[in-house]
């Protein structure tokens, strides 16, 4: 697929074998949940032996000269939370008498209707989806595993194939060979924080591309619980299907599950936001209004859409002034894409939001979050017109850092508090009874951090 990103994590090594289980794993920041999944069906084809199936044996073998192919096939079902972690497990065949050079490259495949019993070298599936990773040299009467949860994303069947361009086969185990089947093991994360601790909203906007940054700052939302939100601008060069396909899915869409996204103008470039609305379905709201609200504990939170009308009076602000007044809880956070403030030399403030932001100043919302510029910008309480206002004022942050290129900063607007255009990043929004604290988290490698707490009104 054109411009397809893969990212492979490949830990090789020996690692003790395990039975099918599921256990539960609980640390300071979500309830996890991991469950090993054993192959349900897995076989081999041979070029030599074209109408030859080999579904009851004992071992997978994988190899260019002759050209042998292993397909495995897995039933993940019981999965309540968001995949966080999908690895692949196999063990190499103790009967080897040395290593292989090349332990064959991991494709995600399309069929999963293939049996067993029936696949042959004539008829077998094809291995058409994206590659997952590739094992190098691999030792006898050893595990390895490749991480795929650019794959494997919830419940469903999965099928993988695995072939080799050398000529130095490899043997694995088959299910039938007890203990050392392959294995599917499968950490999940329920999206919420253990009984007792505040709800968490964690996100950026100006996301996914064919760069490395989005990637880290998924990895940032691997290890944070609680409801991701965008502020837009998700898929790069444009919102098409192809492009949430190759660069959003693998990357924050591990977290799709729990996501809350607003759309930005990018989006929109594909007509309507097809791609958008078709990707995130009811997640996003009604399709072509993309504006929508939910509860986090004492909070209401709503996700607007600033890419269609906003004015007085229009439909989407008729709709925020009643589900502001249908509230009853005592805090509010809004996100969208384009900043009303903001200092970035590339796009400046947008006035066409500003009707937005008188809604929710009327109902003393706390917080708003924007993305659009590509950078981090932290504004004190303001009130609509951009004057500081310490007792009903809303306070502004620009969110932009998701994984794109930077934007510079022009000419530093008032009230503008905290910059930073060096850094991606996730602003994580910790929401307690009657206040919230901000903390900009930087990606691996980076030291910027900016956090504080403020009391709702």
């Amino acid at each position: 697929m054109p411009g397809l990103k893969i990212s492979v994590v490949v830990a090789v090594g020996v690692l003790a074998a395990s039975s099918l289980m599921a256990t539960s794993v609980s640390n300071a920041d979500s309830t996890a949940a991991t469950a090993t999944f054993t192959a349900v069906a897995d076989t081999y084809a041979h070029s030599e032996s074209p109408s030859t199936n080999y579904g009851t044996i004992t071992q997978l073998e994988v190899d260019n000269n002759p050209a042998k192919r292993t397909f495995l096939k897995f039933n993940v079902t019981g999965l309540t939370g968001q995949v966080s972690s999908a690895k692949l497990r196999i063990h190499t065949s103790p009967a080897d008498d040395a290593a292989s050079d090349a332990g064959g490259t991991i494709r995600a495949m399309s069929n999963t209707t293939w049996s067993e019993t029936g696949v042959t070298w004539t008829n077998q599936p094809a291995v058409d989806g994206a590659t997952l990773g590739t094992f190098g040299q691999v030792w006898p009467n050893s595990w390895y595993e490749v991480d795929v949860t650019s794959y494997v994303r919830g419940n469903g069947t999965f099928s993988i194939g695995i072939d080799s361009t050398s000529s130095n086969g490899v043997d694995y185990d088959s299910r039938e060979s007890g203990p050392t089947a392959p294995q599917l093991v499968v950490t999940t994360d329920d999206g919420t924080p253990p009984p007792g601790d505040d709800p968490v909203l964690v996100g950026a906007g100006d996301i996914a591309s064919d760069s490395s940054a989005d990637e880290a700052t998924a990895k940032l939302l691997d290890g944070i619980a609680g409801t991701v939100f965008t502020t837009g601008d998700n898929a790069y060069p444009d919102g098409s299907a192809s492009n949430y396909a190759d660069y959003y899915a693998p990357t924050w869409g591990r977290h799709k599950a729990r996501t809350k996204p607003a759309p930005g103008n990018h989006d929109y470039i594909a007509t309507g936001a097809s791609g958008y609305y078709e990707y995130f379905g009811s997640a996003a709201g009604q399709a072509g209004k993309g504006y929508y609200s939910y509860d986090l504990g004492n909070w209401h939170v709503i996700a607007l859409n600033s890419n269609i009308s906003a004015s007085v009076g229009s439909e989407q602000e008729r709709w925020l002034r009643a589900d502001l007044a249908a509230s009853n809880k005592p805090c509010t956070v809004a996100y969208w894409h384009h900043p009303r403030f903001t200092s970035s030399a590339d796009h400046g403030p947008s006035t066409a939001v500003g009707p937005l932001v008188q809604a929710l100043y009327d109902f003393n919302a706390e917080l708003i979050i924007t993305g659009h510029n590509h950078q981090y910008e932290r504004f004190a309480p303001m009130n609509p017109s951009g004057q500081l206002d310490t007792t009903r004022g809303i306070r502004h942050i620009v969110a932009g850092m998701g994984g794109v290129r930077h934007d510079g900063f022009s000419t530093i607007q008032p009230n503008s508090e905290e910059r930073n255009n060096s850094d991606h990043g996730v602003l994580k929004l910790t929401l307690h009874d009657n206040s919230y604290t901000w903390q900009f988290v930087p990606v691996a490698g980076k030291t910027y951090n900016d956090s504080g707490t403020t009391n709702c009104h």
